[in-house]
């Protein structure tokens, strides 16, 4: 049954429109997902959803780089921490993140999605401000160190790569996730960790 249609500016439209398509994706896989079920939770038609998003995967893809957006905030440090607090800080949240949208976190990594060229540069611009803040962090001597920086990139692989496997598995709970990925910073990086 649809909704009542709200008269809406297309700003508040299209911003409902990703607002119910990130709901339904954090929550079901991506093939799970219907344009014509988001345009009935939202109360419009197929159509006014065509006309916001060419396609499913462009509607998508611009959730994913709303929550890239969401997620950058998110785990943006707090400077005045040591380095190893402000990882530590960023990894909390990024692994909630990924613990509360695990179906979206799927579709952009595993999923039919994870080849295209959108998600990738999406999931590329992510993984270069991470790492730069983290060798902003460590300071000037680490920007300028190829080996560190590369410590840094593959790290940041590493955590992505883990906390996907743990939303597939569920074996541990995210505090032992956290653990795993602390040592392996502080292993990688010789950075001891203060709380």
């Amino acid at each position: 049954m649809t909704s009542p249609r709200k008269r809406l500016t297309p700003t508040e439209r299209r911003t409902q429109l990703l607002a119910v398509g990130t709901r339904l994706f954090a929550t079901r896989p991506y093939d799970d997902v219907g344009i014509d079920e988001v345009a009935d939770l939202a109360g419009v038609s197929q159509g006014l959803m065509y006309h916001y998003f060419s396609s499913k995967r462009d509607f998508f893809a611009e959730i994913i780089r709303l929550e890239s957006a969401r997620m950058l905030e998110t785990t943006a440090p707090d400077t005045s921490l040591p380095v190893a607090r402000q990882v530590g800080d960023g990894l909390r949240a990024y692994i909630h993140h990924v613990d509360t949208h695990e179906h979206g976190v799927r579709a952009v990594n595993r999923g039919a999605l994870s080849a295209d060229e959108d998600i990738q540069s999406i999931m590329a611009d992510d993984l270069r401000v991470q790492q730069e803040r983290i060798l902003d962090a460590l300071g000037p001597d680490a920007r300028d160190d190829p080996a560190v920086a590369l410590a840094v990139r593959g790290w940041i692989a590493f955590v992505r790569a883990t906390c996907i496997d743990w939303v597939d598995e569920r074996a541990v709970d995210a505090e032992t996730v956290y653990d795993i990925c602390m040592r392996a910073f502080d292993g990688l990086l010789g950075v001891g960790r203060s709380t």
